[in-house]
C-alpha cells in the first residue's frame, strides 16, 4: 500500500527552526555568545538557503527518476542472442515490442505482470546493421548539429 506524502511537517519544521533562531538572537545573549564577532555566523538567511539547496536537489532526483521511468530502461541486448529492436508506449505502463530471438523476430505486448506474444514475423522488418555503428560521440554530434543548421 502506497504512503502518502503529507506536506505539513517541512513548514513546521522550518517554522520551529526560524523561532528557535530569532529566540535565540537577543541582543545580551547574542553579545555573550558571539564574542568579538559582529555578525550571526548562522543565521535565518544561511537556514533558508540549506532548506531552499536541500528542497531544489530533492525535486531533482524525483524529477530524474520520472524521466528514467518514462524513458524506459536503456538495456537494449540481454545475454545470449536476445535483442530488442525497437518498441513503442501504448499507455501509460503499456509497451509493444519488437524482439530478435536468433533468426526470428517476434512482436510482444508487455504490460505489468504480463508479457503476450502478438505476433510471429515470417520475413524481418528490421534486418541486422552489416557493420557496427563506429565513431565516437563527438563526431557524431558533430554531424547531427551540421544537419540541424543546414536544414
Amino acid at each position: 500500500m502506497r504512503q502518502r506524502f503529507y506536506r505539513w511537517p517541512l513548514p513546521v519544521v522550518l517554522l520551529s527552526v526560524f523561532l528557535l533562531d530569532s529566540a535565540l538572537a537577543d541582543e545580551k545573549t547574542a553579545k555573550a555568545i558571539k564574542g568579538p564577532l559582529s555578525t550571526d555566523p548562522v543565521g535565518t538567511g544561511h537556514y533558508l538557503q540549506m532548506m531552499l539547496g536541500l528542497v531544489f536537489v530533492v525535486a531533482l532526483i524525483i524529477g530524474l527518476a520520472w524521466f528514467m521511468r518514462r524513458m524506459g530502461n536503456f538495456q537494449t541486448t540481454a545475454a545470449g542472442a536476445l535483442k530488442i529492436l525497437g518498441g513503442v508506449s501504448v499507455g501509460q505502463r503499456e509497451r509493444v515490442l519488437l524482439l530478435q530471438a536468433g533468426d526470428t523476430q517476434l512482436l510482444l505486448g508487455v504490460a505489468p505482470g504480463q508479457i503476450r506474444t502478438l505476433h510471429v514475423l515470417d520475413e524481418p522488418i528490421i534486418s541486422e546493421p552489416s557493420h557496427p555503428p563506429s565513431g565516437n560521440f563527438a563526431e557524431k554530434l558533430h554531424k547531427l548539429l551540421k544537419q540541424r543548421t543546414s536544414s
